[in-house]
């Protein structure tokens, strides 16, 4: 039983010595062949030569098709990574140029026991709403003559001048409509000959450390309950007793009585009625771009829940 394993090797040496004898025989004999007997020798060796070509050019032509297909995946990985990172372009908004509104009736009466437009420290305040709003008309000077773009305040700045009231009521910023339609158009939100992009609202109240987002609500309850939790709206509104085209205001309280207080920036007189909330909702735009037509914006809480302004 010891004697097994040791034959078969020796058995196993013996094949290899053949097989590399029969080797050495045979390269020495091709040798040979190749000096003495050139077509014999070219006969034995051409098929090996175009099974050696025809596998170097198979393994080129794999190693340019998996190149070439990297190089394809790598594009497709740009563009898709391009076409993720290039936003759309905002639509263009309907035209917000200042005009008469559609509806000229009679305007809700004013009381000055609810609302009021004073002067206090060269600044014009309305009274009476959720809280004071700094005004601003657009159609005022210094500033209405001023550049919003290639256009004027006056006659498109009336989201500039709206968020200009939003600011200087809300936080410690000073700024009125002309410094507002400068930053507005540096950072995008002017649109020529339309007034502004509605992203607009949500930009500057973010940028100004205001907390803003698209108001759902349609119904009067709804509105009603929303400026009674301290909130002030921007409202787009349409066609109707504010505009003939696209215009921003501001809807600021609410009265005893359930009638909802404005800031029109192309209005003082607007500004001092009271306004029935369903006629509010019946004449808003009809754009639902960017949180469009109801904007809810708060400040900032602390973390004892109070407004940070208080």
């Amino acid at each position: 039983m010891k004697q097994k394993p040791r034959t078969n090797h020796k058995k196993r040496n013996i094949v290899l010595i053949v097989l590399l004898a029969l080797l050495c025989v045979c390269g020495a004999e091709l040798a040979a062949c190749r000096f003495f007997a050139p077509a014999l020798y070219e006969r034995i060796v051409s098929p090996v030569r175009r099974t050696a070509s025809a596998a170097v050019e198979l393994c080129v032509s794999a190693a340019q098709s998996a190149v070439q297909s990297a190089q394809d995946l790598g594009q497709r990985l740009q563009e898709s990574l391009a076409a993720r990172s290039t936003p759309e372009p905002e639509p263009e908004p309907e035209s917000q140029m200042a005009g008469d509104p559609t509806l000229t009736d009679v305007l809700p009466v004013s009381d000055p026991s609810i609302t009021e437009l004073v002067l206090t420290g060269g600044q014009f305040y309305l009274t009476g709403g959720t809280l004071e709003i700094v005004y601003f008309n657009q159609g005022d000077e210094p500033w209405a003559s001023q550049p919003y773009g290639s256009d004027n305040i006056g006659g498109y700045g009336c989201g500039p001048t709206a968020m200009a009231m939003v600011v200087a009521s809300m936080t410690d910023t000073q700024t009125d409509p002309a410094l507002m339609s400068q930053w507005a158009a540096e950072q995008g939100y002017w649109a020529r000959r339309s007034g502004s992009y509605l992203s607009i609202v949500e930009g500057t109240a973010q940028a100004h450390g205001l907390q803003a987002e698209s108001f759902p609500g349609r119904t009067p309850d709804e509105l009603l309950e929303e400026l009674l939790s301290g909130k002030v709206l921007v409202a787009l509104m349409g066609p109707g007793h504010f505009t003939n085209r696209g215009h921003f205001i501001l809807l600021r309280g609410v009265t005893l009585s359930g009638q909802v207080l404005v800031a029109d920036p192309n209005s003082a007189e607007r500004s001092l009625s009271v306004w029935d909330p369903q006629l509010i909702l019946d004449e808003l735009s009809k754009s639902t771009n960017n949180g469009a037509p109801l904007w809810s914006i708060a400040q900032p809480e602390t973390p004892t829940g109070v407004p940070s302004s208080f």
